[in-house]
C-alpha cells in the first residue's frame, strides 16, 4: 500500500484539467502516443465540445522515480460542475490528494473556491499548480498571491506548470508523490469498498468503479450493497487502464471495477458501501445519500406519435444517469409527455442536448421549475414540482421553496451591475470580500427559482463573461408564491402556467400576454389573451379577428342594407369565438423559456 498515490484534479471550467490528464498520461506511458488524442479521458462528443467533464472517470497509472522505485498512480477525475457536486464529493472521498489547478490568466474562479472546501472537508493533501504559464496574458504573481491567500501556502509551494507545452509535468509526478500520503486502510479486517462512480454496459449490466478502503475482494465472491442489502456474484474485477484489465482481486487501497450481473443502475448507487456476504462489514462509509433531482420539466414529442421512441431514449439515458427521474405527464394543450427531474440547469440542458442529438428526438420543454412544498389549511405537506399540481388556493395556508447560498466572483468594476442583478432576483446579501486588487466574492442567498431561467446568461452578459457562479442548495423557506394562469379565450393552457412570487405575477403577466400575442397567428374571430391569479384576471391583450369585406358588394344604396350585412357578420363571428379553438404554435412555448 505505501507505493499507491489516489488523487483528483479538481479545476473551474477550462483551466485545463482535461489536458493535464493526458500530459500525465503520457509521461507515465499509460497510453501509447499512437492512442493519444486531446481529452482522451473525456469520451463524448459533448464534453468534448463544451470543453467540460461532465462524467467522471478513473484510470492507473504505473510510474517509476529517479530512484526506479515503482509507483501505482490513480487519478480518479471528477466533473467540474455544481451540478454533479455529490459526485465530485464522492470522488474526492476515494483519494487522499488533489491537484488544485487555476489558470494563469483568469486566477481563481468560483468552482474553484467551492472544490477547495469540499477537498478540505475530505481532508485531502492539495498540490497548487497554476497552469497556461505560457501565454501572453498570464499574471503568475498574481495568482500566486491569490492562492496563498485562500490555502494560506508559501509562493515555493505552488508548482507552475503548462499543459499544453508540456512544461512541469516531472515536477508535478514527483509532487504526488512525495506530498500525497499512501492510503491507510486496514489489510486483514472485513472489506468494505467505496463506489464512486457506476456506469452501465449493455452486456455486462451495471459496472461499479471502486476505491477499496479496507481488507481485499476476490472474483467469485458474493458482494453485498449496505445501503440496499442485495447481493450479487462477483464475475470480473480488475483494474481501470484506458480499458478495463481483469486481476484476481483488490485490496486494500487499490481502485478499480467490478462486474456482477448488476441488472440495474439503480442498484449500484454512487457512494455506496461494497462488502462481501462470507466476511460482512456492519459499518458503511460515511457521507451516502440519493442524489435528489431539484429541477423538473415536461419533455413532449412535437409529434404525438413519436411518444414510444421519447420513452426508449429517456429509458436508455436513464440506465446511464440514476439521477434522472421520469414519470408519465399528460397536458391538455401539449397532449402526453413526461415529467422529468434534473440535477440542475446544465444537467437538464445535456439531457436535453443528448435526445435530439443521440436519439433524434424534436422536442417541446415547458418552464422549468423546482420542487415546493405546500401547506394546506388542514396541515396537510404536499410536495409538488408542477403548477398544475398546486391545491386550491383557498385551501393553502403557505408555499416554501428551495434557497441556494450563491457565490459570484468578478472584476470589481461589474459589482454594482451583479448586486442589481441579485436583488432583482429576490437576493438577500450576506458578504463581499476582495480576493485581490482587482477581483471581489459576492455572497448572496437566493430563491433557486430565480436562478433556474435566464440568470447565469445575464450575469455572463453583464460582466461580459468575466464573472463566475456558484451555488449550494441550503434549505427550504416560506415564500409569498402564487400560480400564473394563461387563459386563451377563457381556457387555461396548463403548460404556460407557472408558480411566481406575488410580488413579480403582474410583470409576467403583461410579458407573457404580449409574447404570446406577437406569436399567436390572427384567426377569423378575435382571441382573448388573459394572464390571471385563480379568478383575477391582472392582464390581458387581444388578437384582432381577420374581417372580411362584406360591404364591397353594395354599390351606394341604403346605410341599413350595409348595416344589416355587418350585424350578420358579428353575429357570425361570436358564434365562431364560442365554438372555435385557438391552435398555439410550438415557438410558443420555446419563446416562453426565453422571456427575459
Amino acid at each position: 500500500m505505501k507505493n499507491i498515490r489516489n488523487f483528483c484534479i479538481i479545476a473551474h471550467i477550462d483551466h485545463g484539467k482535461s489536458t493535464l490528464a493526458d500530459r500525465l498520461l503520457e509521461a507515465t506511458g499509460t497510453v501509447s502516443p499512437q492512442a493519444m488524442k486531446s481529452q482522451v479521458l473525456d469520451d463524448m462528443e459533448l464534453e468534448r465540445e463544451r470543453g467540460i467533464t461532465i462524467k467522471a472517470h478513473a484510470i492507473t497509472m504505473h510510474y517509476q522515480d529517479a530512484q526506479k522505485e515503482r509507483y501505482i498512480l490513480n487519478l480518479i477525475d471528477t466533473p467540474g460542475h455544481v451540478d454533479f457536486s455529490y459526485e465530485v464529493s464522492r470522488s474526492l472521498a476515494a483519494c487522499e490528494g488533489a491537484l488544485l489547478i487555476v489558470d494563469a490568466a483568469q486566477g481563481i474562479e468560483a468552482q474553484t473556491v467551492s472544490n477547495i472546501y469540499l477537498a478540505m472537508e475530505n481532508d485531502l493533501t492539495i498540490i497548487p499548480i497554476i497552469n497556461k504559464i505560457d501565454l501572453p496574458s498570464a499574471q503568475v504573481e498574481e495568482v500566486q498571491h491569490q492562492i496563498c491567500d485562500l490555502l494560506g501556502v508559501d509562493e515555493d509551494d505552488i508548482l507552475l506548470a503548462s499543459a499544453k507545452e508540456n512544461l512541469g509535468i516531472p515536477e508535478i509526478l514527483d509532487a504526488i508523490i512525495q506530498q500525497i500520503p499512501a492510503p491507510s486502510g486496514q489489510e486483514k479486517s472485513e472489506p468494505r469498498a467505496l463506489v464512486f462512480d457506476s456506469v452501465f454496459d449493455y452486456y455486462r449490466g451495471a459496472i461499479c468503479y471502486v476505491r477499496l478502503v479496507d481488507g481485499e475482494i476476490k472474483k467469485g465472491d458474493t458482494m453485498v450493497f449496505l445501503s440496499t442489502g442485495k447481493s450479487f456474484e462477483i464475475d470480473e474485477i480488475g483494474h481501470l487502464r484506458l480499458t478495463r484489465h481483469p486481476v484476481g482481486k483488490l485490496q486494500a487501497g487499490e481502485v478499480g471495477y467490478i462486474i456482477a450481473s448488476v441488472k440495474n443502475l439503480k442498484d449500484a448507487k454512487v457512494g455506496d458501501t461494497i462488502t462481501i456476504m462470507e466476511n460482512r462489514a456492519t459499518k458503511a462509509l460515511a457521507g451516502f445519500k440519493e442524489p435528489k433531482p431539484m429541477v423538473f420539466s415536461g419533455l413532449f414529442p412535437t409529434d404525438s406519435e413519436d411518444l414510444e421512441e421519447l420513452r426508449n431514449a429517456l429509458d436508455r439515458l436513464q440506465l446511464n444517469d440514476s439521477a434522472l427521474t421520469i414519470q408519465p405527464e399528460s397536458s391538455a394543450a401539449l397532449g402526453f409527455g413526461f415529467r422529468v427531474g434534473f440535477l440542475g440547469l446544465l444537467h437538464m440542458e445535456i439531457v436535453q442536448e443528448r435526445l435530439e442529438r443521440e436519439y433524434n428526438q424534436q422536442l417541446i420543454t415547458t418552464i422549468p421549475n423546482v420542487e415546493f412544498i405546500v401547506f394546506t389549511k388542514d396541515g396537510e405537506r404536499i410536495v409538488i414540482d408542477t403548477p398544475a399540481a398546486l391545491p386550491d388556493p383557498n385551501k393553502l395556508d403557505y408555499i416554501t421553496e428551495p434557497f441556494i447560498d450563491a457565490s459570484i466572483i468578478a472584476p470589481k468594476e461589474y459589482v454594482g451591475n451583479l448586486m442589481s442583478l441579485c436583488m432583482e432576483r429576490r437576493g438577500i446579501f450576506r458578504d463581499q470580500t476582495y480576493l485581490d486588487t482587482h477581483r471581489v466574492n459576492l455572497k448572496y442567498e437566493l430563491p433557486l427559482s430565480e436562478i433556474i431561467f435566464d440568470f447565469y446568461d445575464k450575469l455572463k452578459s453583464l460582466s461580459r463573461g468575466y464573472a463566475s457562479f456558484d451555488y449550494e442548495i441550503t434549505d427550504m423557506r416560506r415564500s409569498d408564491l402564487v400560480k400564473l394562469d394563461l387563459l386563451i379565450n377563457g381556457d387555461p393552457v396548463d403548460a404556460l402556467s407557472m408558480i411566481v412570487h406575488r410580488d413579480k405575477s403582474f410583470h409576467w403577466g403583461q410579458k407573457l400576454t404580449s409574447k404570446l400575442k406577437e406569436l399567436i397567428p390572427r384567426q377569423m374571430f378575435e382571441v382573448a389573451i388573459q394572464a390571471a391569479l385563480g379568478s383575477k384576471v391582472i392582464a390581458r391583450t387581444t388578437v384582432k379577428a381577420l374581417r372580411k369585406n362584406v360591404t364591397a358588394k353594395c354599390y351606394g344604396g341604403d346605410i341599413s342594407r350595409k348595416r344589416k350585412l355587418l350585424e350578420k357578420q358579428k353575429a357570425g363571428k361570436k358564434r365562431m369565438k364560442q365554438v372555435g379553438s385557438v391552435e398555439i404554435p410550438q415557438e410558443a412555448f420555446l419563446a416562453v423559456l426565453k422571456i427575459k
